[in-house]
């Protein structure tokens, strides 16, 4: 394991929020707005004026963030996960299996558009976890 990473959800204000961050602590951002997702997602998303992945970086201390998709509504609860930078697939698919027994699996792992092998999980306890390992180039 390399890494956790506190993941934030907004709703419709995720843009707005991590500008914020960015300059109060003097940190990078990377926006990448839904407009910019996969070729086949849902046009309802690709046409709505929220962020799909944001990402706030000084140093090694990472902030991720995005807004929840239009049709999920964010409540107290599912506005955090705990996303795992993961050194294999293999490792990956064990956390992903562990911590996803007895709860809810909210995106099975798989090969997503950006590269990554990925998937999000709800433990037994209500905690969102997001499993991502990036291959080596």
């Amino acid at each position: 394991m390399k890494n956790f990473y506190n993941y934030l959800n907004f709703n419709g204000n995720c843009r707005q929020a991590m500008e914020f961050y960015a300059k109060c602590l003097g940190a990078d951002l990377h926006v990448m707005p839904y407009s910019q997702g996969p070729a086949d997602m849902p046009k309802e998303m690709k046409e709505a004026d929220r962020v799909l992945h944001a990402r706030l970086a000084k140093g090694a201390a990472v902030i991720m963030a995005s807004d929840c998709p239009p049709a999920v509504p964010l409540q107290q609860g599912n506005n955090f996960s705990i996303s795992v930078d993961c050194d294999s697939r293999e490792e990956v698919d064990k956390l992903f299996a562990s911590l996803g027994e007895k709860g809810k699996v909210d995106m099975p792992v798989q090969d997503m558009f950006w590269g990554d092998y990925f998937g999000m999980v709800t433990d037994q306890f209500g905690i969102g976890w997001m499993f991502n390992h990036t291959p080596k180039k």
